[in-house]
């Protein structure tokens, strides 16, 4: 009888790490597929071709307006250890295209902070090891000290903000309204990222 060898959790990290991809891959990827009317993922809709076109755009204007304050800016730069944020996503996922490009502009401040992105449906085994509340919530970030492949601590699949908007939401009204999304959208476009930096960095300053 074969025996089942179960594989722990930094295993599957290092396993997914193997296959992943920098920012400027991510995005000329999601770039080519927004000019074909496509979606990373096995399952094709016009739908989810549409946010991945609406993201891609989004994360064009992100890339260039994200603004990071001195204070922040000065504790990033002093994060001296090695460590890699292996974050899942998918392209149509609107959190992911308002908080990636944050995570890439911080990790550009700190050579010591490596930014790698593996796709959750080509992962779901990694996936399935950081679930938010039993759900496979996107984007979801793992930092990892490379020294050791020990996983220091995770974010997501929402700024803190955007999360207890939602939780508050939910509460009221059970599932999420396209019309609460949209305000969810207009609260990421006032913010400008600035919630996740502060998130981050928390995340960095534990470590």
């Amino acid at each position: 009888m074969e025996q089942t060898v179960q594989k722990t959790r930094i295993q599957v990290v290092q396993e997914g790490l193997m296959g992943s991809m920098g920012y400027e891959d991510y995005r000329l990827m999601v770039g080519n597929l927004a000019l074909e009317g496509k979606s990373t993922g096995s399952i094709q809709s016009q739908e989810l071709g549409n946010y991945t076109l609406l993201n891609d755009q989004r994360m064009k204007r992100l890339d260039k307006t994200i603004k990071i304050d001195a204070d922040s800016d000065s504790k990033i730069k002093e994060v001296d250890q090695k460590i890699t944020w292996l974050v899942l996503t998918e392209s149509w996922c609107g959190d992911a295209a308002q908080t990636i490009p944050v995570m890439n502009k911080i990790a550009g401040l700190n050579k010591n902070i490596s930014l790698r992105l593996v796709l959750r449906d080509e992962n779901l085994e990694l996936m399935e090891q950081f679930l938010s509340n039993g759900a496979m919530a996107i984007p979801k970030l793992i930092s990892i000290d490379d020294a050791t492949g020990r996983i220091i601590g995770e974010w997501g699949s929402r700024p803190s903000t955007a999360t207890n908007m939602v939780l508050d939401y939910k509460k009221k009204h059970g599932n999420l309204t396209p019309e609460f999304k949209q305000d969810l959208q207009l609260w990421y476009n006032k913010d400008k990222g600035q919630n996740t930096v502060c998130d981050l960095l928390s995340l960095l300053l534990l470590e």
